[in-house]
């Protein structure tokens, strides 16, 4: 199938540019190094009509493609890891899941002010001791008459604490099957709710201007109707959003790969030794090289899912798509800041220049939806392996 972008694409690619360029890229370095969540350039994205991007019309949304926030998410992580992760984040786990599963009231309650970028939602399936193994959660929800009483933790959570989040959706066991698995479902529970805290921020390696936080739950109690989709359902919902939030995660590493391109580029042909640039010398541009083609093969497979996504494609090959996609892109940025912090040499660990924040913000890309593992298990399964 044909996955070229439009020009209409290629049209809103600019305006995504131009933003990142004028609004983030002269304040990412201070940002970075102050680990300060900007909150005025978030709304401004949301006024870009960004976390609306897949929403439809009647709840602000531009009722747009998927193709369309990769798009916007490359752009942005082209500039700074962190703000792409903010809108993939914001959008694929605040957003997707009530749209996707909930209610008519609970779409007109939440959406709104998520899809303008006013407020901010998160996603809580991570655990201590539930990682991949997602149904190995604790966190537990009991109907109390007409409230669910959630305990439990969850860890690393996106967009989770910052002064804007409205709520953060969250797996638990809320029962067990005859056959003695547990029931996991989804409970939504607004920011505020006693027994509900955002413990403080992690101090990261990496993606310092992303508000990310662990939680805890001690007889947090919400209303029923806060359950999100099916009761027992919550599990199948998130592995569901996890195949689009690896489309998207995909689309933040291409960015990662294309910064690498450009800034080597442009220093290769500056920076000059023993008389010529070192551009000039096989073993520089052979390097820059691979990561050309990096960017073009990740671009390609990342644009390539998204398509079937918004084709409408099968399940299974949607899966298998977007697993390869993350699998390449992510694995690809990771080499590709480790070859731009050789190419800038002394000045590549040097946090004065931005391919050192590439280099930190990169490894996570290989961890976060999924990691690498779980996505060659997911592609080994498709193929028809029996992997365990």
């Amino acid at each position: 199938m044909s996955f070229a972008l439009s020009p209409e694409h290629e049209t809103f690619r600019r305006s995504v540019r131009e933003f990142a360029e004028g609004e983030v890229a002269p304040h990412v370095a201070a940002w970075d190094k102050a680990h300060h969540f900007p909150v005025d350039v978030v709304r401004a994205m949301g006024d870009l009509g960004l976390f609306g991007l897949t929403a439809p019309e009647e709840f602000g949304g531009s009722g747009g493609d998927f193709t369309s926030l990769c798009v916007a998410i490359e752009e942005l992580g082209r500039v700074d890891q962190s703000i792409g992760i903010t809108l993939q984040a914001g959008v694929g786990l605040g957003i997707t899941p009530i749209l996707e599963y909930g209610t008519a009231e609970q779409k007109q309650t939440w959406l709104p002010d998520l899809v303008a970028g006013r407020r901010l939602a998160g996603f809580g399936l991570t655990e201590p001791g539930a990682g991949s193994d997602a149904s190995a959660t604790r966190t537990k929800a009991v109907l109390d008459g007409d409230a669910w009483v959630v305990n439990g933790s969850k860890q690393f959570i996106t967009n989770s604490g910052s002064d804007i989040t409205s709520l953060v959706t969250v797996t638990a066991r809320t029962g067990t099957r005859e056959n003695g698995t547990p029931e996991i479902s989804a409970i939504m529970l607004p920011s505020g709710t006693p027994g509900f805290v955002a413990e403080a921020a992690y101090d990261k390696l990496g993606w310092h201007i992303s508000d990310t936080h662990p939680l805890s739950f001690s007889d947090a109690r919400v209303p029923a109707d806060h359950l999100l989709g099916e009761r027992g359902r919550g599990y199948a919902q998130f592995l569901a959003t996890l195949d689009d939030g690896r489309v998207a995660i995909s689309a933040l590493a291409v960015g990662c790969l294309q910064a690498c391109l450009d800034l080597c580029v442009q220093y290769a042909g500056e920076r000059t030794t023993f008389g010529a640039p070192i551009g000039a010398k096989q073993g520089v541009a052979f390097q820059i090289a691979d990561i050309a083609t990096m960017v073009r093969a990740g671009r390609a497979l990342t644009y390539q899912a998204a398509a079937l996504k918004d084709a409408g494609a099968s399940a299974r090959e949607f899966k298998q798509a977007a697993s390869i996609a993350k699998l390449y892109t992510s694995e690809s940025a990771v080499t590709a800041t480790r070859i731009a912090t050789q190419v800038f040499g002394g000045y590549g660990f040097m946090e004065e220049y931005p391919v050192a924040r590439f280099y930190r913000d990169a490894k996570i890309l290989e961890i976060g939806e999924g990691t690498s593992e779980v996505q060659r298990m997911l592609i080994a399964r498709g193929l028809g392996l029996p992997v365990e």
